[in-house]
C-alpha cells in the first residue's frame, strides 16, 4: 500500500533504521535518531544505486513524489538520476561561485587596496543595498541589460539620478572583471548608455575675475571666528576641495620645502596630493600655529579641538559675507583655473594642481614628476596676483 502524509509523520523511531515503502522505488527511512530521509532505490546498468531526496521536514510526500517520477523518466531516457543530480548540483555550485555578488565581492577585494577605506565601504554598500538584492544571485554570464535597467530605474524612483549613474559605472567594472577573469563575455551596462535618466547640472558658483577685489577686501574685514576667515584665505590661495582643508592635519605641512601633502586616503582620486606653498600660504599657517598647532586638525571645530571643522562652516561664512547666491567653495577651483588657463600656464600643470583625475596613466606619473617645479612658480605667482588685487590691509597671508 502506497504511504500516506500522517504515516510518513508518525512513523516512530526503532532500534534500528526501518523502512516504510510508498512504490516505484521510493521509500521512507526512519533512523534511531528520529530522522526520516526520503530515498529511491533503482538499478542501472545492473547495477543497483540509491537516490536521496532529502527529508520529510523539508520535502513532502508530494514532492518525493514528483522527483521520483522524474528520476523514472531518466531512466527511461538511459539516463542515470545520480550521475543527472550530480552534473546538476555542480552546476548549481558553479553558478553559485560565478553570480553577480561573487564576481563583484572579488572584485571588490582586488581593488581594495587601491581605495581609500572610506571609498572602499561606500561602493559595498552601494552593491549591498541596491544590486545585490535584485541581481546578486544570478549568474553573471546571464544577466541581461534589461535585469540592469530594472535596477537602475529602483534608484531613479527615487531620484537618486547621480547615484545611479555611480551605481551602473560600478556595475559595468564588475562586468569588466568578469570578462578579463573568463567568467562572462560580454558587459552589459554598455547597452544602457543613454537610457539613464539625468538631472541638469548646475555648475558651482564662482567669482569671476572682477569679483575677486571685492570679495577679497571682504574677507580682510570678515568679523567672524578666525579660523574660518583662515580656511577661506587657504582655500583661496591653494583652491583644496572644502574636505581637503576642513580635515588638513599638521603632520602634513612640511614648512621647510614649503609644501603641503595631502595623503592619498583624504583625496577623491586616491592619490597623495602635493600643494606648493606659497609665501603667503605659509603666512597663514604660520598665524594658524599658535591657535591650533597643539592639536591634530589645523582647522578644529567650532565645539571640539578633537574633531575637524564643520563641513558647513566655510560656505555658510560665504553666505554671512552676502555670496549666497555669487560663490561656493569649491567654485573658487573654477576661478583659479579660469584665470590660471587665462594667463598661460600650462594646462597639464593646472589639472594636475586641481588634483583632477588622467585616465592615461603614463602621462598621469609624468605630470607628478615633471610639472612640480612649475606649479611651484605658478601657486606662487597665484598668490601675487590675489595680493596685488587689494590694498595692503592689516589680515594676514594676502600680502605681497
Amino acid at each position: 500500500m502506497p504511504l500516506t502524509a500522517v504515516q510518513a509523520k508518525q512513523a516512530k523511531p526503532r532500534a534500528k533504521q526501518y523502512k516504510i515503502a510508498d512504490g516505484g522505488g521510493l521509500y521512507l527511512l526512519v533512523k534511531p535518531n528520529g530522522g526520516k530521509y526520503w530515498r529511491m532505490k533503482y538499478r542501472v546498468h545492473g547495477k543497483e544505486k540509491t537516490l536521496a531526496f532529502g527529508t520529510l521536514a523539508d520535502v513532502t510526500l508530494a514532492d518525493a513524489r514528483t522527483r521520483r517520477e522524474q528520476a523514472r523518466k531518466q531512466l527511461g531516457a538511459g539516463q542515470d538520476p545520480m550521475e543527472v543530480k550530480r552534473l546538476r548540483d555542480e552546476a548549481a555550485k558553479a553558478n553559485a561561485a560565478n553570480s553577480f555578488k561573487a564576481v563583484a565581492l572579488e572584485w571588490h577585494e582586488h581593488k581594495r587596496p587601491r581605495w581609500s577605506e572610506k571609498h572602499a565601504a561606500k561602493v559595498l554598500r552601494s552593491l549591498d543595498a541596491d544590486v545585490f538584492p535584485h541581481i546578486g544571485k544570478r549568474p553573471v554570464a546571464e544577466i541581461t541589460a534589461p535585469e540592469l535597467l530594472r535596477v537602475i530605474r529602483r534608484i531613479e524612483k527615487r531620484d537618486a539620478l547621480d547615484y545611479s549613474h555611480r551605481v551602473l559605472q560600478r556595475i559595468g567594472m564588475v562586468f569588466r572583471y568578469a570578462i578579463v577573469t573568463s567568467k562572462a563575455t560580454y558587459n552589459p551596462s554598455a547597452d544602457l548608455v543613454g537610457a539613464l535618466k539625468t538631472r541638469k547640472t548646475k555648475n558651482h558658483a564662482a567669482l569671476s575675475r572682477d569679483d575677486l577685489p571685492a570679495f577679497l577686501r571682504s574677507l580682510d574685514s570678515y568679523d567672524g571666528h578666525l579660523l574660518t576667515r583662515y580656511g577661506l584665505q587657504l582655500i583661496a590661495l591653494t583652491f583644496l576641495r572644502t574636505a581637503e582643508l576642513r580635515t588638513a592635519e599638521w603632520h602634513e605641512i612640511d614648512f621647510d620645502r614649503a609644501e603641503w601633502r595631502v595623503p592619498a586616503e583624504r583625496m577623491k582620486m586616491g592619490s597623495e596630493h602635493i600643494v606648493p606653498l606659497s609665501t603667503q600660504a605659509i603666512d597663514v599657517l604660520n598665524a594658524l600655529q599658535p591657535i591650533t598647532g597643539y592639536y591634530r586638525y589645523i582647522f578644529t571645530g567650532r565645539n571640539s579641538t578633537t574633531r575637524p571643522m564643520s563641513e558647513n562652516t566655510l560656505l555658510y561664512a560665504l553666505y554671512r559675507m552676502g555670496y549666497k547666491r555669487q560663490a561656493t567653495v569649491h567654485g573658487f577651483r573654477a576661478t583659479a583655473s579660469t584665470i590660471l588657463n587665462e594667463s598661460g600656464f600650462h594646462r597639464d600643470a593646472i589639472e594636475r594642481q586641481l588634483a583632477h583625475a588622467e585616465k592615461d596613466k603614463v602621462r598621469a606619473a609624468y605630470h607628478r614628476s615633471e610639472y612640480l617645479e612649475e606649479r611651484r612658480t605658478m601657486m606662487q605667482w597665484w598668490a601675487d596676483y590675489l595680493s596685488g588685487l587689494k590694498p595692503r590691509s592689516s589680515a594676514v597671508s594676502m600680502k605681497g
